[in-house]
C-alpha cells in the first residue's frame, strides 16, 4: 500500500466518474447534446467600491475584454468574462495554462480568486434544450427573452447556476452552464433525466470520464 505522504495526487475533472460518453434516452434520436468544459481557467473578480473604472481597464489591458455592466458574457479570442453581479463577474479562459500569472495584473485593482477546481461547466445545445432545461429553470429561455450573449444568476432543481447562452449551432441553441463542483453529481442527476425524453448524446473527454 503506498504511504500516504508520498502518494501523488493527480488533478480530476468535476464530471470525472459522473459523465459516460455515449447515448441516453429516446433511442433512434438525437435533440440535444451536452459536452463537458474541462480544462477551463475560471475565477472570480469583484471590484472594490468606486474601483470598477480601474478594474475594466485592468481587464481590457490584459485580455482585450470589455467587462459587461448588464447580466451579460463578453468574449475576446480565447477569454470571456460573465457578468456575476454587481461589481462582479467570471474571467474565463479556455484553457489554465499560465492564467494564473495572468491574473497577477488585476492585482491590487480587483479581490481576484482562482476558481478552476471549484467549479462544473458544460455546453448544451441541440433543438429540444430548451425544452430540457424548462423544466427545472423558471427563466423564460425563448430568444426574444434570452437572445445569444445574455447571462443570468439562478437556480435550476434547487441548485445555483451560473447560465449564459452561447452562438447558435447548427442543431440549435447552445447555453453554457456552471455550477459548484459539490454540486456536479446532483445537478447531473437532474440534468440527465429530464433530458431523456428527447435523446442526448453525451461528449466527455478522457478526463471527463476519470481518466485524466
Amino acid at each position: 500500500m503506498a504511504d500516504a505522504t508520498t502518494a501523488i495526487w493527480a488533478p480530476r475533472s468535476a464530471w470525472a466518474g459522473i459523465l459516460h460518453e455515449g447515448h441516453i434516452g429516446l433511442a433512434g434520436s438525437t435533440s440535444i447534446t451536452i459536452a463537458a468544459r474541462d480544462g477551463l481557467g475560471i475565477a472570480s473578480l469583484i471590484a472594490p467600491a468606486a474601483g470598477e473604472a480601474a478594474l475594466a481597464e485592468a481587464v481590457k489591458a490584459a485580455f482585450g475584454l470589455d467587462l459587461p455592466a448588464t447580466p451579460a458574457i463578453a468574449r475576446a479570442g480565447h477569454h470571456a468574462a460573465v457578468w456575476a453581479g454587481p461589481g462582479q463577474w467570471l474571467l474565463l479562459a479556455e484553457t489554465r495554462s499560465g492564467f494564473s500569472d495572468a491574473l497577477q495584473a488585476l492585482s491590487g485593482v480587483a479581490a481576484v480568486a482562482e476558481q478552476s477546481s471549484g467549479r462544473a461547466a458544460l455546453r448544451l445545445s441541440g433543438p429540444r434544450i430548451r425544452d430540457a432545461l424548462a423544466k427545472g429553470c423558471m427563466l423564460d429561455l425563448h430568444p426574444v427573452a434570452f437572445p445569444v450573449g445574455m447571462a443570468a444568476l439562478t437556480s435550476i432543481a434547487h441548485i445555483g447556476v451560473h447560465l449564459w447562452r452561447a452562438q447558435d449551432c447548427p442543431e440549435g441553441a447552445v447555453f453554457e452552464i456552471m455550477v459548484a463542483r459539490s454540486f456536479a453529481g446532483s445537478f447531473w442527476s437532474w440534468l440527465s433525466a429530464s433530458v431523456a425524453e428527447f435523446g442526448c448524446d453525451i461528449v466527455a473527454s478522457g478526463a471527463s470520464i476519470g481518466r485524466g
